[in-house]
């Protein structure tokens, strides 16, 4: 146990450049010995967030093995998960190994835990060359160790639901959290873009059929959503979300298409949307996003993929009137709350489980 003082979100295990964050930072200090407010965890398995690992996906054509080969010179180079190219990492899930004295976690060695903050900024160590993955799925089971700092977040696994499921879920679970937030926002206020009403806001999700965009449909009709609308980008994804029966209408766009994307939501939502969350892992849906959402709607940015500066320019150029709002995947009580999601909604499980 090291016993000079840390800091609570890490600074101390920066190595380079000094001065940022450890989200900022190119590589991160992965000694295994703790500061006193640290917890170590034995890794079981990573969850890549969705952008990072299509774009690893892509750069490889599909290669497992590259793909697996990138991934372990990332975090040797790096000492933590952080795609260079999308700027992103995931989540884990592990047993619990050593918690320093002045931990404030609450966590006991033992507990298997999920870790609801970024593999971005969690220093890592992977020792088993990820022989178990064949690099070709998000989840990626791993022997090695992690450090969560004194500002970390982490939540207990759940007995019912097997663990990469339950892994599955959390790293989403920002999404439904702060969907439901805004909508009770305009449900409680008893108002849409249009005016005073007695009905709640119409809501489309861009990537309905997704882990986020799943969760967030079932989080808008939950929180007094009027009406749900999912955006899917090809036929067979709109079966697998009418049959999961948590959208009131489903179309099929290409959410890259401005246009494209604006007339398909027309035709479920005349009048667009209240509010638009967007869900989708690929880059390009700032325009369409936009178009699709009514004069003082709001738009929710959950995708890694967003350009957030496409975003502010594409709806100043459109004198698109718009709150746009990054969703930072924390909300107080969001893994809990995807959780009951999950076990309330039959067809919310089944599209998770479809992905395992």
């Amino acid at each position: 146990m090291l016993e000079r003082p840390g800091d609570p979100v890490g600074l101390h295990r920066v190595l380079d450049p000094a001065g940022v964050l450890p989200q900022a930072a190119t590589r991160l200090d992965t000694r295994r010995e703790l500061w006193p407010d640290e917890t170590r965890v034995r890794v079981e398995r990573l969850n890549l967030d969705a952008a990072s690992f299509r774009q690893l996906e892509r750069a490889y054509d599909g290669d497992g093995d590259r793909v697996r080969a990138a991934v372990l010179a990332i975090v040797a180079e790096r000492g933590k998960m952080q795609n260079p190219e999308t700027g992103s990492g995931g989540m884990l899930v592990g047993t619990v190994e050593e918690v320093g004295p002045e931990s404030p976690l609450g966590l006991q060695v033992g507990d298997r835990v999920a870790t609801l903050v970024s593999l971005t900024l969690t220093p890592l160590v992977i020792e088993d060359g990820l022989a178990g993955w064949d690099g070709r799925s998000e989840q990626v089971p791993a022997d090695g160790y992690a450090i969560l700092f004194g500002r970390s977040i982490a939540a207990k696994l759940p007995e019912d639901l097997a663990p990469e499921l339950a892994l599955s879920v959390m790293d989403v679970c920002g999404a439904p959290a702060l969907t439901a937030r805004i909508v009770e926002q305009y449900a409680s206020t008893g108002s849409t873009t249009e005016g005073p009403t007695t009905e709640g806001p119409t809501v489309v999700v861009i990537g309905g059929a997704g882990k986020s965009g799943s969760l967030a449909l079932a989080a808008a009709r939950a929180a007094g959503a009027s009406s749900t609308v999912g955006v899917v980008p090809h036929r067979a994804e709109a079966e697998l979300l009418e049959s999961a029966g948590i959208a009131d209408a489903v179309v099929v766009a290409d959410a890259r298409d401005p246009v494209a994307l604006k007339d398909a939501v027309e035709k479920a939502a005349p009048d667009r949307a209240d509010v638009t969350v967007v869900c989708v892992d690929v880059p390009g849906c700032e325009g369409g996003a936009v178009l699709s959402t009514r004069d003082g709607g709001t738009i929710i940015f959950f995708s890694m993929a967003t350009s957030f500066s496409a975003a502010a320019l594409g709806a100043e150029g459109l004198a698109a009137d718009v709150t746009m709002l990054v969703g930072n995947g924390y909300v107080p009580g969001h893994a809990d709350y995807a959780l009951s999601l999950l076990r309330s909604e039959p067809g919310v499980r089944s599209l998770f489980e479809r992905r395992l």
